[in-house]
């Protein structure tokens, strides 16, 4: 003899503190992060994930640029997101320092300040390609999120209803004066 089959029981809503993130994110839907960093945040944060990826590349991948640049990309478009609307222009600043400091640990440079420099000096005259394509990617970007901004506030403003001109000289008061 079989059962019949029971449905199985449900849950209205989720039990704790995931009750809050769940609802979160059905309302807002899944998106890109949302902090603002300042400028000064925005280069620090993009030049130690750059020397950090820089240590890492050296370590696991015997120093690829090419793996090396494929993070720069990613980390010119992080930094263009997340830099605070006042400090959009410090973005484009911020990326080319940040590919340089991390060049560090993956140049063939040998003992010594000097040699150091050369080797750093090489890298970015080989691969200035992708020093200028993240350069450009981040610029593109900041000045997208620059012309949405303005035209947000531009929606937001509210508008003047026209008035007469103030003059004595255009107002129908001055003329019929004149008239006198």
């Amino acid at each position: 003899m079989s059962r019949p089959a029971r449905a199985p029981a449900r849950r209205t809503r989720p039990l704790g503190a995931a009750a809050g993130a769940l609802a979160g994110l059905r309302g807002r839907g899944l998106s890109w992060p949302n902090p603002r960093l300042t400028g000064l945040g925005t280069g620090l944060l993009t030049t130690g994930a750059m020397l950090g990826f820089g240590c890492l590349d050296a370590l696991l991948f015997s120093g690829s640029p090419a793996v090396y640049s494929g993070f720069f990309l990613f980390a010119c478009v992080a930094c263009a997101m997340w830099v605070r609307p006042a400090d959009l222009l410090a973005g484009p600043v911020t990326v080319p320092l940040a590919f340089t400091a991390g060049l560090l640990p993956i140049n063939d440079g040998g003992d010594g300040f000097g040699a150091q420099a050369v080797g750093v000096f090489t890298v970015l005259s080989l691969h200035a390609g992708w020093l200028y394509s993240g350069t450009l990617l981040t610029v593109l970007i900041v000045l997208v999120r620059r012309a949405t901004l303005v035209s947000q506030r531009r929606r937001q403003r509210p508008t003047r209803p026209s008035r007469p001109p103030r003059s004595p000289h255009c107002s129908g008061a001055g003329q019929a004066r004149s008239r006198l």
